[in-house]
């Protein structure tokens, strides 16, 4: 394998980190000053957050993405050439760590591939095949901006240790392997042209565990056959390791994230869930930790500081999310998130990042026409309605072919997603949540702007329906009711059971569902609908695989 000269540069160091031992660790940590301390000795008194949790909850919901609500996530790196999961479904993108931790179900299939396996032939061997040949960053954009995006998230560095922007910190990226250009800042360049906010995502929190026996302790070993990889291809160890959350790790870890930020200066920090924060002896929202994860935490909570004072200086508005079931950071810090993430109320600021299928990265059974993970047209835009309905933005992913190519089916998907959402994004852009979120009765979810009411009819309207919740209002509470995409009038009188509406025969072209504008004479935005504690709103949500198994 040809090395390139950053990788040459970095074998030493990469040895010393993978080798550090749990005592070393420890006494690094005590000996070291924490990260807040010397954020906050930095600290200019202009700066709006004061690097503490306390301050980072005061941070506001930006009004880019309270209003824009829909985004493109990206799953997009060396795992997109192998576009395979046993079975035919979960995460494929998870992939990398199966050849070495399964290998009787996925050595067959690199056998019939390449013709090798772990240890002569393994992840890091892949990566040449990731060309991005097809890629075109403006095409994307310009999908992107088609469909009706308004932000766009791209994985800068997924759990297997490839960055896919141009890094001084690291000799496996995309400038000096694969596809031998900058993928995050060609592909940001794009689509702000296009005026849609850009987020490189970050997911090198749970790279410590990937490729090692235990995978979300705060120390392991590398897997037998990786051990082997490295003995055979030192420089290997700065791709699969290091495997502790040392001091090292943490440092190293703060400063991909501040080169991303430097080189790119994203509108968003968006990170995965981490694990380890509820695992082998730490809690930390209960204040439990491990020396080594403390020392984590704290850096977090400081990058995050940085990262949002460094907007405030530039005058821009950012944000993040606060991701999983158990949620990274104390309640208000960023928008809560989950994948597939359906709340049953309507809660405070959130998103889901949703899938086409059943995987983020670039899985290959799903081309198949009628594969069962797949998701409707309908399933979607029914999905996306009752997010947003809720207080949700809805992060729709993408996973490219490892030539850059988007699969034909998922194009198909955000198109009519697109063309849906050009006749009815009255209802979704700039929206906010009403004192119901939905009617199960009629198939009903409701959003508000100003003084207008939109109730989205998630079953086609062929008969009279009443919306429940308005029973009571006055005679002159509204003056207009419209369906979005027909010019034919529609029928509707107050009754004692609430605004009475009679769909006209035309619904016009809107397909899957079928939005009523409804023009009151007040102002619709609620106050006290919303459960305003994320405990209770993700109570009854579906829990996350972190292995995304089906």
């Amino acid at each position: 394998m040809k090395l390139s000269r950053r990788l040459k540069q970095l074998v030493l160091a990469s040895a010393i980190v993978s080798t550090t031992t749990i005592g070393s660790t420890q006494t690094a940590l005590a000996d070291s000053p924490s990260p807040a301390s010397e954020t906050k000795a930095t600290s200019s008194s202009n700066q709006p957050y004061d690097g503490s949790w306390e301050s980072l909850q005061k941070m506001p919901v930006p009004a880019w993405f309270d209003d824009g609500k829909i985004g493109i996530f990206i799953h997009w790196g060396p795992y997109s050439v192998i576009g395979y999961r046993k079975g035919g479904g979960g995460y494929a993108e998870h992939t990398p760590k199966l050849l070495y931790a399964d290998p009787k179900n996925y050595h067959p299939m690199m056998m019939e591939r390449w013709g090798k396996k772990p240890p002569e032939f393994g992840y890091k061997d892949i990566i040449p095949e990731f060309k991005a040949e097809n890629w075109d960053p403006e095409k994307w954009a310009q999908l992107f901006g088609d469909v009706g995006a308004k932000y766009v998230v791209l994985t800068a560095e997924h759990h297997d240790g490839w960055a896919n922007w141009d890094s001084d910190l690291t000799p496996w990226n995309a400038v000096d392997m694969g596809p031998k250009r900058d993928l995050v800042g060609d592909l940001g360049a794009a689509v702000r042209k296009h005026g849609m906010k850009y987020a490189p995502s970050y997911h090198r929190e749970r790279h410590a565990g990937f490729f090692a026996n235990d995978l979300y302790n705060v120390h392991s070993e590398p897997r037998t056959d990786i051990a082997e990889e490295i003995r055979r291809v030192p420089e290997a160890a700065s791709l699969y390791g290091p495997f502790s959350m040392d001091k090292a790790f943490t440092d190293d870890y703060v400063a991909r994230w501040k080169e991303i930020q430097d080189k790119y200066k994203p509108d968003f920090l968006w990170i995965d869930d981490i694990p380890v924060f509820t695992r082998d002896g730490n809690r930390v929202l209960d204040g439990k930790f491990k020396p080594e994860i403390k020392y984590f935490y704290d850096a977090c909570r400081d990058m995050i500081t940085d990262f949002m004072n460094d907007g405030a200086a530039r005058g821009e508005e950012l944000y993040l999310n606060n991701k999983g079931g158990n949620r990274n950071w104390p309640e208000g810090v960023g928008c809560l998130e989950k994948d597939n993430l359906k709340l049953k109320v309507i809660g405070p600021k959130w998103e889901s990042c949703t899938t086409f299928g059943s995987s983020f990265g670039y899985l290959a059974a799903e081309e198949t026409p009628g594969h069962r993970t797949r998701k409707s047209v309908e399933r979607i835009i029914h999905e996306m309605v009752e997010v947003i309905s809720r207080n949700g933005n809805f992060l729709i992913n993408i996973g490219p072919r490892g030539d850059g190519s988007i699969p034909e089916w998922q194009v198909e998907r955000l198109e009519a997603m697109g063309d849906w959402l050009k006749i009815n994004g009255d209802a979704i852009y700039g929206s906010r949540y009403w004192n119901e979120n939905e009617q199960l009765n009629e198939q009903l979810s409701f959003t508000t702007n100003g003084k207008n009411l939109y109730a989205i009819k998630r079953a086609k309207p062929t008969l009279t329906f009443n919306i429940d919740a308005t029973v009571g209002w006055p005679d002159d509470a509204v003056s207009s009711v419209r369906l979005l995409g027909s010019d034919a009038p529609v029928s509707w009188k107050m009754t004692p059971r609430g605004l009475t509406i009679t769909p006209p025969k035309d619904l016009g072209s809107s397909e899957h569902a079928w939005t009523f504008e409804i023009v009151t004479s007040t102002k619709q935005f609620p106050s006290g609908a919303m459960e305003t504690s994320s405990e209770k709103a993700l109570q009854r949500t579906k829990k996350v695989d972190l292995e995304g198994n089906e």
